[in-house]
């Protein structure tokens, strides 16, 4: 799924990073816990979270996941806005939970990688 076609499913809000809307993830993480997303680590993720930190981009730079979406309304701060924009990771906020963000992403064919 395109991050573009998230953006409009989540009714998104988009920080930085809107030269990639047109890359493609597989999979999707929900997840407040960054060792949990460590645990999870797979290949062109979309990453869910409503922590808000520049730890969250750090994790994700490590992982090689490109595009992060808040949820609950939460929006990132400039520190971690500019260290998106240098590790050339998309950032979008919602203001949906974080289950139905999942959800409807999910409806829409993106799965969450274990289905294999």
């Amino acid at each position: 799924m395109k991050i573009r076609e998230i953006k409009e499913i989540l009714d998104a809000t988009i920080w930085v990073g809107e030269e990639y809307l047109d890359q493609c993830l597989h999979a999707a993480c929900g997840c407040d816990l960054m060792s949990d997303v460590l645990a999870f680590a797979k290949e062109k993720v979309l990453l869910l979270t409503g922590l808000i930190n520049p730890q969250v981009i750090r994790t994700a730079e490590m992982l090689d996941i490109r595009a992060i979406v808040f949820v609950r309304g939460k929006s990132p701060t400039e520190e971690m806005i500019e260290l998106a924009r240098q590790k050339h990771i998309t950032l979008l906020s919602t203001n949906e939970p974080l289950y139905i963000a999942c959800g409807k992403l999910y409806e829409k064919g993106l799965g969450g990688g274990g289905e294999e």
